[in-house]
């Protein structure tokens, strides 16, 4: 047989054994359009073609059978074991038992996209969604990234670029965020319940503290710039604090956002990793890391929330969070949202 005929030989084969495996799943409980759809994500046409020519299965069984009697046996007992698998409740769905295998083959030879399977439950098509099971995600909301849960009413992700760097934007956000909200409550617990002398524990007072005669204090001690340093660069001038926290920030975002300081191809700039962003190595592992993804970004959104929280509060109220929760537990129906945010401080004649 000559190289022409036993290629074209060689691709009709193949052809023949991918419809006897799709009329096969079609057969059992739709194995393979499972198979297809939430694992291996193959065209998306596939399924359209399998029912065009359903009629045809026996044909395409009998040529599979014929040519390879080995491999056309072992779809037919793939197709039997799946359907018992299902059967006997040892998995829910044609989707779990796809997402677990493939999951399983992720683990055994470490292919990162396989092992993305090993987070079905907040990543792909079967993810929560914000309304459950009455949401319709946009086509561009496909559970690919962390946090996804298909809510895009005004379609600010549409565009491709804009979702990268919406995606990067909030991100950020709620790492600072999640940093901003802890670092608000512990001056103020500190100052409370460890008798840790602060000039200004309240968050929003702590920038005053260059205009006092101690200047900017950290946990109740002065900066030792003041006695090593001229006047013009100390705790007391608010260009050598704006100054320090350009260098600083700046230093990490650009480290962040270029791959290091040898500047690393391919490094992802959300998720650099390495010694510096990620030194006790918890997502080393791959399916770890997909975890741990989504859990950053949902405590995340959490503290943008609680920031705009502690924004609210500090304008109605004029304490820090801390003494906002104490004055609440102590008398809830009177310090409360309600009470001081309407009938005080923004009612009439005030």
């Amino acid at each position: 047989m000559s190289l022409s005929k036993a290629v074209t030989f060689s691709a009709v084969l193949n052809v023949a054994f991918l419809l006897a495996f799709a009329f096969i799943a079609h057969r059992t409980n739709s194995l393979g359009s499972g198979l297809a759809s939430n694992a291996m994500k193959p065209a998306a046409g596939l399924q359209k073609f399998a029912a065009k020519i359903a009629n045809r299965e026996p044909a395409a069984l009998n040529y599979a059978a014929k040519h390879a009697p080995v491999k056309t046996h072992a779809l037919l007992q793939a197709g039997k074991i799946a359907t018992q698998l299902i059967k006997s409740g040892e998995y829910e769905s044609i989707a779990h038992l796809a997402n677990d295998v493939v999951c399983q083959r992720g683990r055994e030879t470490g292919n990162k996209d396989l092992l993305e399977s090993c987070n079905v439950e907040w990543y792909g098509p079967n993810r929560p969604k914000w309304l459950g099971p009455f949401t319709s995600p946009p086509a561009y909301l496909t559970g690919e990234f962390p946090g996804d849960y298909g809510w895009d009413h005004i379609g600010l992700a549409a565009d491709p670029t804009t979702f990268q760097r919406y995606r990067e934007t909030e991100l950020i956000h709620a790492r600072w965020a999640m940093a901003g909200a802890l670092g608000c409550l512990v001056p103020e617990l500190l100052s409370m319940y460890a008798n840790v002398d602060y000039q200004h524990p309240e968050w929003f007072k702590a920038g005053s503290d260059i205009f006092t005669s101690k200047g900017v204090e950290y946990f109740g001690n002065p900066v030792v710039l003041n006695s090593q340093f001229p006047s013009i660069v100390n705790s007391k001038n608010a260009v050598t604090l704006v100054m320090t926290q350009v260098i600083l920030m700046g230093g990490a975002e650009a480290y962040r956002v270029n791959g290091g300081p040898l500047g690393e191809k391919g490094a992802d700039p959300l998720y650099p990793g390495g010694e510096f962003f990620d030194p006790l190595g918890f997502a080393e592992d791959p399916e770890t890391a997909a975890e741990l993804k989504v859990k950053e970004i949902k405590n995340g959104r959490l503290a943008m929330v609680a920031m705009l929280g502690y924004y609210v509060q500090a304008i109605v109220t004029g304490k820090g969070p801390v003494q906002n929760w104490v004055d609440h537990v102590s008398n809830p129906s009177v310090a409360n949202g309600l009470t001081q945010g309407l009938a005080t401080k923004f009612s009439l004649g005030h």
